[in-house]
């Protein structure tokens, strides 16, 4: 019996069959070509059917896990489609006269060496992505498919790493859980995982050795452990471990219907964070109080050009109706940083997280901002609708905000168009909104704390950064100083308070949020129920 500590990324556990995930590998091979045009055109037509496949992955990742989760494969279209990778692979092909796999690889090895030596975190982890589709284009020339599952039972996938691709197009039917070697916890695909309910073990300390291919395994994503060859006690044990906590789980169903209420009487506001109209039905089935973060980048995210007024309108119409007047928080577009969308020509940056995005492209690109604003605004007549503006640093802009909003029901008044009343909200996701929070609290109606940039912001530490995952603490007394500020000078300003980022869901801090005041958590809808029952037992 062989006992491996890995990091969990989803609790619960799993019983099963090791499966061997290995990557079909490909013997690339130099060739030289006398038709160079031919092997250009073979190219095009390689990167067309990869562009189609990341456009597949994207939609599939979009219907299984959420906005959130699919925009890394708008960010590997828009890398595929960059002119100077396309140009270095077409001039490596006529000027060296060789084949299209050979100009693929050595270009993609070119431009991850570039963006590895980079300083600057985020890019650095750009070089794993231009390896990723360059590896894409490789396979589609080279007639190799996607990887998939030969197993008729579902299984323990066992693998080195798995890129979000990969995670996506794996048959979910088949996988009881999986193990990685290397990865992070706050990785796309860690995220995709949980998003998708998947047990999953990263960076485990394991060997990737083929004979465990077949062996009986169990993962434990509750300790943290991955137990390979059980002996028949270890396997009774973690058979009713695995019942248990399936119980547990059921039992939960129990709590529809029920207040959100301390043990003392004091009532929190339990609400749910989506990134698709499809993810209401989520909410609804976890008696989720209303929606806290309804993330609107999906809208414009995998298409030519920028949703229409009324495109938008149908959307925050529907999730409006058929929410029957629970709270729907919609916030405004937060493009930029790895949210990139071709059509909007954002500029190249060094520094995306702290550069051109949310809503500072909406103060400059005001009739984008409008569109939107248009569009929730005409919804609101159709349920209770509130807007938060992410990224807000100084209280000018949201002054700035106001106006524009007014400007915006003035004209929908003088066309005669009905709208409801809508809250106005900002999240606060930087140490310079927590500083300055007493003051922001009086030009709004409620604060909505993202945790997620919160963190990487105040303690300066890239969440994707795996080499930085050890010391990435987002339970750190700077963080949670901030969020209690936050709350102290939200409420003497006259602002609710709320948490939508990844902490909200963690039931080890929610007693203390409670303690601090907190008003709202919102959370993905799976966490609903855990919970409410977190909170009726402080």
């Amino acid at each position: 019996m062989i006992v491996c500590s890995g990091k969990s990324v989803l609790k619960g556990v799993a019983i099963g069959k090791i499966y061997f995930y290995k990557k079909q590998e490909y013997v690339l091979e130099k060739k030289t070509v006398t038709d160079t045009e031919a092997e250009v055109a073979r190219f095009e037509a390689a990167k067309a059917e990869a562009m189609e496949q990341l456009d597949a992955l994207y939609h599939k990742a979009l219907e299984e896990a959420g906005e959130e989760q699919a925009m890394i494969f708008d960010v590997h279209k828009m890398m595929l489609d960059d002119g100077d990778y396309l140009e270095a692979i077409c001039n490596t092909i006529r000027k060296e006269k060789v084949n299209a796999e050979y100009a693929v690889s050595v270009t993609g090895e070119n431009f991850a060496a570039v963006f590895a030596s980079m300083d600057d975190d985020y890019m650095k982890a750009r070089a794993a992505d231009v390896k990723d589709i360059s590896g894409r284009v490789v396979n589609v020339l080279a007639g190799i498919g996607d990887g998939s599952i030969d197993s008729d039972v579902p299984v323990i996938l066992l693998a080195d790493d798995l890129s979000p691709s990969e995670t996506v197009q794996l048959d979910k039917s088949k996988i009881l859980a999986f193990v990685t070697k290397n990865g992070s916890a706050n990785s796309h695909t860690a995220i995709l995982a949980r998003s998708m309910n998947i047990p999953a073990l990263v960076k485990t300390e394991v060997e990737l050795l083929e004979e465990y291919n077949g062996m009986d395994a169990v993962v434990d994503g509750i300790d943290g452990t991955f137990i390979i060859g059980p002996d028949a006690e270890t396997s009774e044990k973690m058979a009713h471990k695995k019942e248990a906590y399936e119980k547990e789980q059921g039992e939960l169903l129990d709590l529809i219907g029920k207040d959100n209420v301390t043990t003392d009487g004091r009532r929190i506001n339990v609400y749910a964070n989506i990134g698709s109209v499809e993810d209401v039905e989520k909410v609804l089935a976890n008696d989720g109080g209303g929606i806290g973060l309804f993330r609107s980048e999906f809208l414009y995210l995998g298409r030519e050009d920028y949703p229409t007024e009324e495109e938008q309108f149908e959307i925050y119409k529907e999730v409006l109706s058929r929410m029957g007047g629970r709270k729907v928080i919609i916030r405004t577009l937060d493009i930029g940083a790895d949210k990139q969308v071709d059509y909007f020509n954002l500029p190249k940056e060094e520094n995306p997280a702290m550069g051109y995005r949310a809503i500072r492209i909406c103060l400059d690109r005001v009739e984008i901002f409008k569109t939107q604003l248009r569009a929730i605004y005409r919804a609101s007549a159709f349920g209770t609708a509130s807007i938060m503006f992410p990224m807000i640093i100084s209280v000018s802009e949201i002054r700035r905000i106001k106006e524009i909003v007014e400007e915006v029901k003035a004209e929908l008044k003088a066309e005669g168009v009905s709208f409801g009343e809508v809250e106005l909200g900002i999240m606060v996701e930087t140490p310079a909104a927590v500083m300055i929070s007493e003051e922001l609290a009086k030009e709004v109606e409620f604060f909505s704390i993202g945790t997620n940039d919160l963190t990487q912001y105040t303690l300066a530490i890239d969440r994707q950064n795996q080499s930085l995952d050890n010391i990435y603490d987002s339970h750190h007394p700077a963080v949670l100083r901030m969020i209690q500020m936050t709350i102290e000078n939200g409420h003497k300003g006259g602002a609710w308070v709320g948490i939508c980022g990844e902490l909200g869901s963690d039931t080890t801090l929610t007693k203390t949020f409670v303690d601090m005041g907190i008003d709202e958590l919102s959370v993905s809808p799976t966490y609903i129920l855990g919970l409410r029952k977190a909170i009726r037992e402080i």
